[in-house]
């Protein structure tokens, strides 16, 4: 395999996509690559992703890898830190043979994963789950005990403008499926008109669909700028001492907005604000609800998830893999009965007029004269 062109490098995959052109190379250091980043690249429609780190570690079976396999797209992979350090932000690359070319040097080399390199490390890495699995709850029975304000009520809510008091609530968050999961519910999202929560990134999912997000709340790290001048009401998830990084970036977009000082994550902050404020139901899509998200995600724990989902649990209901179950297709008897029914009043109507009879019988004589009957 040889590939040149023009490569791109970041160390936060989110923020790269953003400013990728199609064709172009990706230079990420990206371990444990996730379906979200993967569907990010693919996307970005990228000729080829070159990967620091191991894009599968065998902590546990990662989806990223497969998916940008399936998609035709090659990652030379485990190229190290020192070849990305070394690498501008933009240069132009030529790959050969797993290894990197700048100005004719030698840069780095990897490995190409191949489609079974891929199956082998991803089932190598299941046979890791039960002691990921001991960890992640060990941390999780830890963190909650820390997280309890989040369900005991003691959190001190921030003053809003969106009115939520017994309405339906869709809470947004760029997770696994998000786009199948929203393009399902549409219909519902059109009729019931539910108030719009983009967590982060959500509120890009909102806008590709042509939805207009009512708050978007969230550490304002991976929403474009685009979304957080749309109008919408602006929440910061700050950390529970009152630092809010976010804040920064809001200030200098001249907006304005109110901090939410809380532990957990900003989607479990959207489900509880959604519920204090009174929600008579809330519809999720794309939240994180089970220990490969949160890997994927880089936690250690889902504590505050646990603890919200407990509270909130009677007014929830979760999308999220929808898509999977349902899908609104037109059989062929359907169209038949609907062309049949659509004929029916034509045929009726003509049925009644003397010219359309007269016609037939003359198309029949003729018909006759041609076949000699």
């Amino acid at each position: 395999m040889e590939i040149r062109g023009t490569a791109r490098k970041s160390s936060r995959t989110k923020d790269l996509v953003k400013q990728l052109q199609p064709g172009e190379i990706a230079i990420i250091n990206h371990p444990d690559l996730d379906q979200v980043a993967a569907e990010s690249l693919i996307k970005a429609h990228v000729r080829l992703v070159v990967n620091a780190s191991p894009s599968t570690t065998g902590r546990y079976p990662n989806q990223g890898p497969m998916l940008l396999s399936k998609a035709g797209i090659p990652i030379l992979d485990a190229v190290g830190i020192d070849c990305f350090n070394a690498l501008p932000e933009t240069t132009e690359l030529q790959i050969k043979a797993g290894r990197i070319y700048r100005q004719g040097e030698l840069v780095g080399e990897g490995v190409i994963l191949t489609p079974e390199r891929i199956k082998a490390a991803t089932e190598e890495a299941k046979k890791n789950l039960n002691h990921e699995l001991d960890k992640f709850i060990q941390n999780t029975l830890e963190y909650a005990l820390r997280e309890k304000d989040l369900v005991l009520g003691e959190l001190k809510l921030p003053p809003l403008r969106t009115t939520m008091d017994k309405k339906q609530v869709l809470v947004v968050v760029r997770g696994q499926n998000y786009r199948e999961d929203l393009r399902i519910i549409l219909p519902y999202i059109r009729e019931v008109k539910p108030v719009l929560i983009g967590v982060d990134g959500g509120a890009d999912a909102l806008t590709e669909f042509g939805l207009k997000p009512h708050l978007i709340i969230g550490d304002m790290d991976s929403v474009s700028d685009q979304a957080l001048c749309s109008g919408a009401e602006l929440v910061v998830h700050a950390y529970p001492d009152g630092r809010a990084p976010g804040l920064e970036r809001i200030q200098r977009l001249n907006l304005e907005a109110v901090t939410f000082p809380a532990p957990g994550t900003s989607e479990d902050l959207a489900l509880i604000l959604a519920y204090e404020k009174g929600a008579d139901l809330i519809v999720a899509v794309g939240t994180h609800s089970n220990m490969i998200d949160f890997l994927e995600k880089g936690r250690p724990g889902m504590a505050s998830t646990f603890l919200v989902r407990l509270k909130v649990g009677s007014i929830l209901v979760d999308a999220r893999g929808v898509s999977k179950l349902y899908h609104s297709r037109i059989k062929g008897g359907q169209i038949f009965m609907i062309c049949l029914a659509a004929f029916l009043p034509l045929i009726l109507v003509l049925s009644l007029n003397k010219f359309f009879w007269d016609w037939l019988r003359l198309l029949w004589l003729k018909l006759r004269l041609l076949l000699k009957i």
